[in-house]
């Protein structure tokens, strides 16, 4: 096993890990569930801390997010893919936020982990100038609608990933009330009961 895939094993056997005991976890705790030992922890990160900021950035990595949005079929309906790209964003934000969330309640400040991969699917969106993959792959969703579309798709896909990570706070204090197919429904047709619209 070359130290790439030494480090992503430990990685990988870190992160539930971290999430449940946050910064408190131990390299032992964490050797044990990589199989292997400790001292082997330490040829592939310089220390706990290196440790832990690579899980900060593992948690923030969205390449299986993306590859969850891309393999959503452009055959279905409009909602259902919808649906189902709000699961994965609830995915995706559950893993990270359970990180962080631990991580800053055993005392340890987030530094600047760096992200590898696909990069964060942020709330603010892509960098200036740059294309934001996570915009992308929801407006994709969109296309099969163009034509009855009444605002693009990219604007679209901003509105619906604004909603999601909105309510991603209300989920990560555990009072959320709208699950994925609501937060959908409310998009795509609005506040008011159908019947009193009329």
């Amino acid at each position: 096993m070359t130290p790439e895939q030494r480090r992503k094993t430990v990685i990988q056997a870190a992160l539930p890990l971290v999430a449940e005991y946050g910064s408190a976890v131990t390299t032992q705790q964490i050797a044990r569930a990589a199989g292997i030992g400790e001292a082997t922890v330490f040829r592939v990160f310089t220390d706990k801390e290196e440790l832990l900021q690579a899980c900060v950035a593992e948690a923030m990595d969205s390449t299986t997010l993306l590859q969850e949005l891309r393999s959503i079929s452009l055959e279905l309906p409009l909602a259902e893919r919808l649906v189902e790209a709000g699961e994965a964003l609830d995915g995706y934000l559950g893993r990270m936020g359970a990180v962080i969330s631990a991580l800053h309640a055993t005392g340890l400040q987030r530094g600047r982990a760096p992200v590898d991969g696909g990069g964060t699917a942020d709330e603010g969106g892509a960098e200036r100038g740059r294309p934001d993959p996570t915009r992308e792959a929801i407006s994709e969703l969109f296309e099969p609608e163009h034509d009855r579309l009444r605002h693009p798709a990219g604007t679209l896909a901003e509105v619906f990933l604004s909603l999601t990570f909105g309510r991603g706070r209300f989920l990560a204090r555990g009072d959320a009330k709208i699950g994925a197919a609501d937060l959908v429904d409310l998009f795509l047709h609005g506040a008011v009961d159908r019947e009193e619209t009329a």
